[in-house]
Protein backbone atom coordinates (compact mmCIF):
# COMPACT_ATOMS: atom_id res chain seq x y z
CA UNK A 1 0.00 0.00 0.00
CA UNK A 2 2.77 2.71 1.28
CA UNK A 3 5.92 1.80 -1.24
CA UNK A 4 8.13 4.47 0.78
CA UNK A 5 7.52 3.25 4.18
CA UNK A 6 7.13 -0.58 3.50
CA UNK A 7 3.60 -0.31 4.98
CA UNK A 8 1.41 -3.43 3.69
CA UNK A 9 -2.46 -3.77 3.63
CA UNK A 10 -2.40 -6.15 6.28
CA UNK A 11 -0.43 -3.64 8.30
CA UNK A 12 -3.25 -1.05 6.88
CA UNK A 13 -6.22 -3.13 8.57
CA UNK A 14 -3.79 -4.18 11.56
CA UNK A 15 -3.82 -0.19 12.10
CA UNK A 16 -7.50 0.28 12.02
CA UNK A 17 -7.95 -2.99 13.77
CA UNK A 18 -5.67 -1.97 17.07
CA UNK A 19 -7.64 1.95 16.89
CA UNK A 20 -11.17 0.69 16.12
CA UNK A 21 -11.78 0.83 19.79
CA UNK A 22 -10.91 4.44 19.95
CA UNK A 23 -11.72 5.36 16.50
CA UNK A 24 -15.02 3.64 16.11
CA UNK A 25 -16.46 6.82 18.66
CA UNK A 26 -15.39 9.19 15.73
CA UNK A 27 -17.56 7.22 12.84
CA UNK A 28 -20.21 5.77 14.66
CA UNK A 29 -23.59 6.00 13.07
CA UNK A 30 -22.32 8.47 10.19
CA UNK A 31 -22.43 8.44 6.64
CA UNK A 32 -19.23 7.64 5.49
CA UNK A 33 -17.12 7.86 2.48
CA UNK A 34 -14.29 5.84 1.75
CA UNK A 35 -11.06 7.12 0.46
CA UNK A 36 -9.88 3.93 -1.88
CA UNK A 37 -6.51 3.08 -3.20
CA UNK A 38 -7.46 -0.74 -4.66
CA UNK A 39 -3.83 -1.08 -5.80
CA UNK A 40 -1.77 0.91 -3.50
CA UNK A 41 -0.93 4.56 -3.07
CA UNK A 42 0.28 4.26 -6.90
CA UNK A 43 -2.76 2.73 -8.44
CA UNK A 44 -5.98 4.68 -9.07
CA UNK A 45 -8.20 5.98 -6.28
CA UNK A 46 -11.52 6.74 -6.15
CA UNK A 47 -14.05 7.55 -3.06
CA UNK A 48 -16.65 4.95 -2.81
CA UNK A 49 -20.07 7.16 -1.63
CA UNK A 50 -22.12 3.70 -2.02
CA UNK A 51 -22.31 0.87 0.14
CA UNK A 52 -19.93 -1.22 -2.06
CA UNK A 53 -21.55 -4.52 -3.44
CA UNK A 54 -21.23 -7.60 -1.81
CA UNK A 55 -20.26 -5.97 1.29
CA UNK A 56 -21.24 -8.27 4.51
CA UNK A 57 -24.82 -8.38 5.79
CA UNK A 58 -22.90 -6.84 9.41
CA UNK A 59 -21.61 -3.89 7.47
CA UNK A 60 -24.84 -1.41 8.00
CA UNK A 61 -25.45 1.59 5.80
CA UNK A 62 -27.14 5.15 6.14
CA UNK A 63 -29.30 7.02 3.22
CA UNK A 64 -27.73 10.45 2.51
CA UNK A 65 -29.35 13.08 0.07
CA UNK A 66 -26.48 14.26 -2.72
CA UNK A 67 -26.66 18.36 -3.50
CA UNK A 68 -28.60 17.24 -6.65
CA UNK A 69 -31.21 15.39 -4.33
CA UNK A 70 -30.25 11.86 -5.89
CA UNK A 71 -30.18 9.76 -2.82
CA UNK A 72 -27.24 6.99 -1.70
CA UNK A 73 -26.78 4.70 1.35
CA UNK A 74 -23.31 4.69 2.60
CA UNK A 75 -21.21 2.71 4.91
CA UNK A 76 -22.21 3.81 8.22
CA UNK A 77 -19.78 2.12 10.64
CA UNK A 78 -21.45 0.99 14.09
CA UNK A 79 -18.41 -1.42 15.34
CA UNK A 80 -14.43 -1.69 14.75
CA UNK A 81 -14.95 -4.48 12.63
CA UNK A 82 -16.35 -2.16 9.95
CA UNK A 83 -12.87 -0.48 9.78
CA UNK A 84 -11.17 -3.72 9.17
CA UNK A 85 -13.35 -4.66 6.19
CA UNK A 86 -12.72 -1.24 4.54
CA UNK A 87 -9.24 -1.62 5.02
CA UNK A 88 -8.93 -4.95 3.56
CA UNK A 89 -10.98 -3.40 0.20
CA UNK A 90 -8.00 -1.10 0.44
CA UNK A 91 -9.52 1.84 2.14
CA UNK A 92 -6.61 4.42 3.37
CA UNK A 93 -8.86 7.22 4.80
CA UNK A 94 -12.55 7.13 5.90
CA UNK A 95 -14.56 10.47 5.33
CA UNK A 96 -17.72 10.77 7.78
CA UNK A 97 -20.68 13.31 7.47
CA UNK A 98 -21.09 15.80 10.00
CA UNK A 99 -24.45 14.04 10.63
CA UNK A 100 -25.51 10.87 12.58
CA UNK A 101 -27.83 8.48 10.54
CA UNK A 102 -30.86 9.27 12.61
CA UNK A 103 -30.54 12.93 11.61
CA UNK A 104 -29.14 12.79 8.15
CA UNK A 105 -29.49 16.45 7.12
CA UNK A 106 -29.28 18.17 10.84
CA UNK A 107 -25.15 18.42 11.24
CA UNK A 108 -24.21 18.04 14.86
CA UNK A 109 -20.35 19.06 14.65
CA UNK A 110 -18.87 22.34 12.84
CA UNK A 111 -15.45 21.47 10.78
CA UNK A 112 -13.26 24.45 10.50
CA UNK A 113 -10.63 23.29 8.46
CA UNK A 114 -7.45 25.99 8.32
CA UNK A 115 -5.56 25.26 5.10
CA UNK A 116 -2.17 26.50 4.47
CA UNK A 117 -1.79 28.30 1.07
CA UNK A 118 1.40 28.75 -1.37
CA UNK A 119 4.05 30.30 0.92
CA UNK A 120 2.63 29.07 4.65
CA UNK A 121 2.96 26.10 6.05
CA UNK A 122 1.84 23.73 9.33
CA UNK A 123 3.21 26.95 11.66
CA UNK A 124 0.99 29.45 10.61
CA UNK A 125 -1.98 26.87 10.23
CA UNK A 126 -0.97 26.58 14.42
CA UNK A 127 -1.49 30.20 14.69
CA UNK A 128 -4.57 30.53 13.15
CA UNK A 129 -5.94 27.96 15.18
CA UNK A 130 -4.72 29.23 18.02
CA UNK A 131 -6.21 32.76 17.10
CA UNK A 132 -9.89 30.51 16.60
CA UNK A 133 -9.59 28.82 19.87
CA UNK A 134 -9.52 32.33 21.75
CA UNK A 135 -12.78 33.14 20.04
CA UNK A 136 -14.07 29.60 20.95
CA UNK A 137 -13.24 31.01 24.74
CA UNK A 138 -14.90 34.56 23.81
CA UNK A 139 -18.12 31.90 23.15
CA UNK A 140 -17.63 29.55 25.76
CA UNK A 141 -17.50 26.59 23.73
CA UNK A 142 -15.06 23.61 23.50
CA UNK A 143 -13.31 23.25 20.33
CA UNK A 144 -11.38 19.63 19.49
CA UNK A 145 -8.26 20.16 17.10
CA UNK A 146 -6.08 17.64 15.27
CA UNK A 147 -3.55 17.71 12.57
CA UNK A 148 -4.67 16.75 9.07
CA UNK A 149 -2.34 14.67 7.92
CA UNK A 150 -0.79 16.86 6.03
CA UNK A 151 -0.04 20.76 6.21
CA UNK A 152 -3.19 21.77 7.55
CA UNK A 153 -5.48 21.71 11.28
CA UNK A 154 -8.89 20.56 11.59
CA UNK A 155 -10.78 21.84 14.32
CA UNK A 156 -14.05 20.48 15.41
CA UNK A 157 -17.23 21.55 17.57
CA UNK A 158 -19.65 19.55 18.24
CA UNK A 159 -23.33 21.13 17.84
CA UNK A 160 -26.85 20.38 18.67
CA UNK A 161 -28.63 19.04 15.84
CA UNK A 162 -30.81 21.13 15.09
CA UNK A 163 -29.75 23.14 11.90
CA UNK A 164 -29.27 22.39 8.32
CA UNK A 165 -26.22 22.72 6.08
CA UNK A 166 -26.81 25.95 4.87
CA UNK A 167 -27.31 27.44 8.43
CA UNK A 168 -23.96 25.73 9.70
CA UNK A 169 -22.21 26.68 6.56
CA UNK A 170 -23.07 30.55 6.83
CA UNK A 171 -21.74 29.53 10.82
CA UNK A 172 -18.48 28.51 9.49
CA UNK A 173 -18.51 31.90 6.75
CA UNK A 174 -19.17 33.89 9.80
CA UNK A 175 -16.31 32.15 12.05
CA UNK A 176 -14.01 32.42 9.16
CA UNK A 177 -14.50 36.33 8.88
CA UNK A 178 -14.27 36.94 12.50
CA UNK A 179 -10.70 35.62 12.33
CA UNK A 180 -10.15 37.14 9.34
CA UNK A 181 -10.83 39.97 10.77
CA UNK A 182 -8.40 39.67 13.82
CA UNK A 183 -5.57 38.63 11.35
CA UNK A 184 -5.91 39.96 7.60
CA UNK A 185 -2.25 39.42 6.90
CA UNK A 186 -3.24 35.84 8.23
CA UNK A 187 -6.77 34.45 7.56
CA UNK A 188 -8.61 34.36 4.11
CA UNK A 189 -11.98 33.33 3.48
CA UNK A 190 -11.40 34.31 -0.19
CA UNK A 191 -12.49 31.25 -2.38
CA UNK A 192 -10.50 31.75 -5.52
CA UNK A 193 -7.32 30.98 -5.38
CA UNK A 194 -5.60 34.02 -6.83
CA UNK A 195 -7.31 36.00 -4.15
CA UNK A 196 -6.05 34.26 -0.97
CA UNK A 197 -2.28 35.63 -0.75
CA UNK A 198 0.10 33.72 1.47
CA UNK A 199 -2.34 33.29 4.03
CA UNK A 200 -4.11 30.54 5.80
CA UNK A 201 -7.90 29.62 3.71
CA UNK A 202 -10.78 29.06 5.97
CA UNK A 203 -11.91 26.40 3.54
CA UNK A 204 -16.11 27.35 4.48
CA UNK A 205 -17.54 24.49 2.29
CA UNK A 206 -16.32 21.51 4.03
CA UNK A 207 -19.58 22.33 6.00
CA UNK A 208 -21.83 21.99 2.60
CA UNK A 209 -23.72 19.31 1.79
CA UNK A 210 -21.66 16.25 0.91
CA UNK A 211 -17.94 17.87 1.42
CA UNK A 212 -16.31 15.89 4.27
CA UNK A 213 -12.83 15.59 6.22
CA UNK A 214 -10.75 12.69 6.91
CA UNK A 215 -11.70 11.12 10.29
CA UNK A 216 -9.71 11.37 13.57
CA UNK A 217 -6.84 8.52 13.05
CA UNK A 218 -7.63 8.18 9.40
CA UNK A 219 -4.48 6.82 7.88
CA UNK A 220 -3.76 9.47 4.96
CA UNK A 221 -2.68 8.97 1.64
CA UNK A 222 0.96 10.53 1.68
CA UNK A 223 4.44 8.26 0.89
CA UNK A 224 4.83 8.04 4.72
CA UNK A 225 1.52 7.17 6.07
CA UNK A 226 1.07 9.88 8.18
CA UNK A 227 -2.82 10.07 10.30
CA UNK A 228 -5.01 12.59 11.36
CA UNK A 229 -4.23 12.67 14.47
CA UNK A 230 -6.14 14.26 17.08
CA UNK A 231 -4.40 16.53 19.89
CA UNK A 232 -4.32 18.36 23.44
CA UNK A 233 -4.50 22.08 23.21
CA UNK A 234 -0.99 22.62 24.64
CA UNK A 235 0.57 19.81 21.66
CA UNK A 236 -0.28 22.71 19.12
CA UNK A 237 2.95 23.94 18.48
CA UNK A 238 4.48 26.04 15.51
CA UNK A 239 7.29 23.08 15.96
CA UNK A 240 5.23 20.04 15.45
CA UNK A 241 5.58 17.87 12.87
CA UNK A 242 2.57 16.22 11.97
CA UNK A 243 4.31 13.50 9.67
CA UNK A 244 5.40 12.17 12.64
CA UNK A 245 2.67 10.75 13.35
CA UNK A 246 2.69 6.91 11.88
CA UNK A 247 -0.12 4.59 12.33
CA UNK A 248 2.59 2.80 14.91
CA UNK A 249 3.40 6.14 16.97
CA UNK A 250 -0.22 6.38 17.17
CA UNK A 251 -1.29 3.49 18.53
CA UNK A 252 1.64 3.67 21.20
CA UNK A 253 0.67 7.66 22.04
CA UNK A 254 -3.23 6.45 22.47
CA UNK A 255 -1.97 3.76 24.64
CA UNK A 256 -0.18 6.18 26.79
CA UNK A 257 -2.01 8.96 26.76
CA UNK A 258 -5.78 8.06 25.42
CA UNK A 259 -8.16 9.85 23.28
CA UNK A 260 -7.46 13.61 23.66
CA UNK A 261 -10.82 13.69 22.16
CA UNK A 262 -12.52 11.28 24.37
CA UNK A 263 -14.82 14.04 25.84
CA UNK A 264 -15.95 15.30 22.23
CA UNK A 265 -19.66 14.04 22.94
CA UNK A 266 -19.46 15.78 26.35
CA UNK A 267 -21.59 19.18 25.12
CA UNK A 268 -23.13 20.11 21.92
CA UNK A 269 -22.91 23.76 21.34
CA UNK A 270 -26.04 26.23 20.37
CA UNK A 271 -25.15 27.29 16.83
CA UNK A 272 -27.35 30.74 17.44
CA UNK A 273 -24.14 33.18 18.53
CA UNK A 274 -22.41 32.20 14.81
CA UNK A 275 -25.64 32.63 13.32
CA UNK A 276 -26.08 36.04 14.30
CA UNK A 277 -22.73 36.92 13.01
CA UNK A 278 -23.78 36.27 9.68
CA UNK A 279 -26.98 38.71 9.97
CA UNK A 280 -24.62 40.92 11.41
CA UNK A 281 -21.89 40.43 8.39
CA UNK A 282 -25.13 40.76 5.34
CA UNK A 283 -26.67 43.81 6.89
CA UNK A 284 -23.20 45.37 7.07
CA UNK A 285 -23.09 44.57 3.14
CA UNK A 286 -20.72 40.75 3.43
CA UNK A 287 -23.17 38.36 1.49
CA UNK A 288 -22.78 35.12 0.63
CA UNK A 289 -19.73 33.04 -0.93
CA UNK A 290 -19.07 30.76 -3.51
CA UNK A 291 -19.96 26.98 -3.61
CA UNK A 292 -17.88 24.24 -5.03
CA UNK A 293 -18.67 24.16 -8.67
CA UNK A 294 -20.27 20.92 -8.68
CA UNK A 295 -23.31 22.31 -6.54
CA UNK A 296 -26.42 23.34 -8.42
CA UNK A 297 -26.19 27.19 -8.54
CA UNK A 298 -27.67 28.68 -4.96
CA UNK A 299 -29.73 31.15 -3.33
CA UNK A 300 -27.44 34.33 -3.10
CA UNK A 301 -24.23 32.87 -4.41
CA UNK A 302 -21.96 35.50 -6.11
CA UNK A 303 -20.95 34.74 -10.17
CA UNK A 304 -18.91 31.73 -10.32
CA UNK A 305 -16.41 33.17 -12.61
CA UNK A 306 -12.72 34.02 -11.34
CA UNK A 307 -12.05 37.87 -10.35
CA UNK A 308 -9.26 38.11 -12.93
CA UNK A 309 -11.67 36.29 -15.45
CA UNK A 310 -14.49 38.70 -14.93
CA UNK A 311 -12.65 41.72 -14.91
CA UNK A 312 -10.85 40.28 -18.17
CA UNK A 313 -13.91 39.98 -19.83
CA UNK A 314 -15.17 43.21 -18.44
CA UNK A 315 -11.83 45.05 -20.07
CA UNK A 316 -12.83 43.61 -23.60
CA UNK A 317 -16.87 44.67 -23.00
CA UNK A 318 -15.61 48.02 -22.56
CA UNK A 319 -13.85 47.76 -25.72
Amino acid sequence: MFPAVGLTKGDLAAYYAAIGPTMVRHVLLRPTTLERYPDGLAGEAFYSKRMPKGAPSWVESARIAFPSGRPADEVCPTEPAVLVWAAQMGTVSFHPWPVRRDNADLPDELRIDFDPQPGTGFADAVTVALLAREVLDELGWVGFIKSSGGRGVHLYVRLQPRWDFIDVRHAAIAFGRELERRAPSLVTTAWWKEERGERIFIDYNQNARDRTIASPYSVRAHPTAPVSTPLHWDEVVAGLDPLTFTPSRVLERVAQIGDPWATIDHVAHDLTPLLQWWDRDVESGLGELSYPPDYPKMPGEPPRVQPSRARHDSDSDSV
